[in-house]
């Protein structure tokens, strides 16, 4: 297999790198102690405002979940591996029952009614699995880097990393080496990756040359790559535009940063950009309507439509577990039921609304399909 060399990271990060790794070293002379609340606490902070580089963790036992996520000791959730996208393994018995009937029909039936692929166990996802234990075997430490210093959680509230391996001498990432052995292709659908973008495309340009993994012409994987690619790509495109326009704008806001609502917040009484993907969505009686844009499982950010007519024509429906952006000004209420008081957005006009380019197919069916912010592998 061919290593990739860590790229030189600034002064600024190594020491970053060195005061987290001094309170790991610190940590780990204590081996007995157990983990307390507040030592999870101040593990998680420096996990949330390291910088690029997060820190060396100890591989936790039993610690690959799948081909891209994986359990480290001192945080709490596990690892989702960025810039890769996995097949799935079998998890459950009514998969192996429908597999058992033969491949194609169970590739036809995972899919049925769907515009868009979809995610299924694979023998090929067990073979990324198998992949993942061999390359972390006989390892004890791995170091864990952010592709931004302020993307540090998914959805689900998995800790989004590159994980690098002491081998030969050197930090490799297992990332990049997932995609050169075509344990996956380049996974773009959250954003192209800023700091290997062309390291990636180069492992899966070589893992397609021999022909390896999900690239193989008669192997058991998901059948229909071009078209993934393309629309995670087009989701990558346009989280990019919104990233370039956003640089020196503080009003412009990526609600995937930790520090999105306190950005929010600041901006209270001010015309604010959202950038974001489109979760559940609630009507009311009163023909009220409102749209949560995924931040974090049970605490996104609201959107209100108080007039039906503007909704339907926002065609925001159409966007469910894509990305908008939406332009507006933030304001606060205050519910008569509970007492509390949250930031949302108002939307009196559907050119507020604005989504990324969906395939025909897409719009006309994405309404009826449930929203997906984010693949939970741990389910």
């Amino acid at each position: 297999m061919q290593l990739t060399r860590l790229r030189p990271i600034t002064s600024l990060v190594i020491l970053a790198l060195a005061a987290v790794a001094m309170a790991h070293c610190s940590a780990s002379q204590e081996t007995s102690k157990r983990y307390s609340r507040d030592d999870l606490k101040e593990s998680l902070k420096k996990f949330e405002e390291s910088g690029l580089v997060i820190g060396e963790y100890t591989l936790a036992r039993d610690a690959v979940l799948d081909g891209d996520t994986i359990r480290v000791k001192g945080l709490k959730n596990s690892l989702r591996l960025l810039a890769i996208d996995t097949e799935e393994t079998f998890k459950h018995k009514q998969d192996r029952v429908l597999f058992e009937k033969g491949w194609g029909a169970y590739l036809e039936a995972k899919r049925a009614g769907s515009s868009r692929p979809v995610k299924a166990a694979t023998p090929l996802g067990e073979e990324a699995k198998a992949f993942a234990k061999a390359f972390f075997k006989d390892l004890r430490m791995v170091r864990l880097e952010r592709d931004h210093p302020k993307e540090s959680r998914g959805y689900y509230n998995r800790y989004l990393a590159y994980v690098f391996a002491p081998k030969d001498g050197r930090w490799v990432n297992y990332n990049l080496e997932c995609v050169r052995a075509g344990m996956s292709p380049y996974f773009t659908k959250y954003s192209y990756s800023r700091r290997f973008h062309d390291e990636f495309v180069a492992a899966e340009k070589e893992a397609r040359k021999k022909g390896l993994g999900i690239w193989s012409a008669d192997g058991m994987h998901y059948d229909d790559y071009p078209e993934r690619i393309a629309w995670w790509n087009g989701r990558g495109d346009f989280i990019r535009d919104f990233e370039k326009e956003a640089v020196d704008r503080p009003n412009y806001v990526l609600l995937t940063r930790w520090d999105a609502m306190r950005q929010i917040e600041a901006l209270e009484g001010k015309r604010a950009v959202i950038l974001a993907s489109v979760g559940e969505i609630v009507r009311h009686d009163s023909g009220l309507v409102r749209v949560m844009l995924s931040r974090r499982k049970f605490a996104d950010f609201p959107l209100v439509f108080y007039d039906r007519e503007v909704f339907e024509r926002s065609g925001i429906e159409r966007w469910r577990g894509e990305f908008v952006r939406v332009a507006g000004t933030i304001t606060r209420y205050r519910s008569k039921r509970t007492g509390r008081s949250n930031l949302q957005m108002v939307i009196k006009d559907p050119g507020q609304v604005v989504g990324m380019p969906l395939p025909a197919h897409a719009m006309e069916t994405k309404e009826t399909e449930a929203p997906a912010a984010e693949e939970n592998h741990d389910e």
